[in-house]
């Protein structure tokens, strides 16, 4: 019977250590080319706003050195601290290659050849041409380097055993939908190269299931579970348009963080516009309305009703009572 007993332990505990192992021996991840185009800073620098790199990786709450190091960010998964990605050769990726830094972009994994936690947006970085990665790689070479080191993430089994998430990645990791659409609009198809892609608006606009992958059938319809308690609301066209949004006043919001009702952005999303969309040209922030006000390229957007008198200025479209100068 004692040996009975035993067995009945052993077994699935020796099944699943097996099963361990085999997932930790599973490869993930593609060979990188072994050489990129000569980067481009400028276009680098801009390309790491509008992707969140500087929003992510810097400690806006304690005023820390830019890409040393992201404020904590608590779900329900856990807490999780994006890292320190200065050029700092022991805290930060100065030790990496330019090919390091495409497969932890593209592919989520790292140099070790292990997965990122998906906080990290990489499947929406998937579509990235070999010179957008050079841009952002020549961009953070030119940040100073910071020796903080990365504080450890907090997170309980299952989900701190990393090998798992090759799982996740079978399941979930889809490279997004972004090339052109023939036909469309020149704007359009700037706007969905950047919302599925760079922006990366699905990562926050649209709820997860329980092992964190996006729900695929609420796309864009909000998420009532960001880090920290933060809410996202829809950005489906039709939800804009019932809050008073048009393609010129969106672009101002992207811009200043002002809504048509005289309110304004907060939570995650005014950090986003502070950090990200305000640094954006007024092109791609048109462009970026443009899509989520006509997801579908039909070229017709409704015009939204007049909105309530919350406050003096609500219903005003904002955008032309801009006088300051462009970033």
């Amino acid at each position: 019977m004692r040996g009975l007993i035993r067995f009945s332990f052993v077994l699935p505990t020796g099944v699943a250590g097996f099963g361990a192992g085999i997932l930790a021996l599973w490869p993930i991840g593609e060979a990188e080319p072994s050489s990129f185009p000569q980067g481009d800073v400028e276009r680098g620098a801009y390309l790491a706003r509008a992707s969140g790199c500087v929003s992510c990786h810097t400690d806006a709450s304690r005023r820390g050195p830019a890409l040393a190091g992201g404020a904590p960010l608590d779900t329900p998964f856990g807490t999780f601290v994006p890292p320190n990605i200065t050029p700092h050769p022991d805290a930060g990726i100065g030790r990496w290659t330019v090919a390091d830094f495409a497969r932890a972009v593209r592919q989520g994994v790292s140099p070790e050849g292990r997965p990122y936690y998906p906080v990290f947006a990489y499947s929406f970085y998937a579509g990235f041409s070999d010179q957008d990665i050079a841009d952002l790689w020549e961009a953070f070479r030119t940040v100073p380097p910071v020796a903080d080191a990365d504080a450890p993430h907090d997170i309980g089994f299952p989900f701190s055993f990393r090998s798992g998430l090759k799982l996740w990645r079978a399941t979930y990791l889809e490279a997004p939908v972004t090339e052109a659409y023939m036909g469309t609009s020149s704007p359009w198809n700037r706007g969905r190269l950047l919302v599925e892609g760079a922006a990366h608006c699905a990562a926050c606009h649209t709820g997860r299931n329980l092992v964190g992958g996006l729900k695929t059938s609420a796309r864009f319809t909000g998420n009532d579970d960001l880090p920290g308690g933060s809410k996202a609301p829809s950005i489906q066209s039709t939800a804009l348009v019932e809050r008073g949004f048009t393609v010129s006043n969106l672009a101002y919001a992207l811009r200043t963080g002002l809504l048509p009702n005289g309110d304004a952005f907060g939570g995650s999303m005014a950090e986003v516009v502070a950090d990200g969309t305000s640094y954006l040209t007024d092109a791609d922030r048109q462009a970026i309305a443009t899509y989520l006000l006509d997801p579908e390229g039909t070229g017709s957007i409704p015009t939204p009703q007049p909105l309530a008198a919350e406050t003096p200025m609500a219903g005003m479209d904002h955008s032309q009572m801009d006088m300051s100068n462009d970033k």
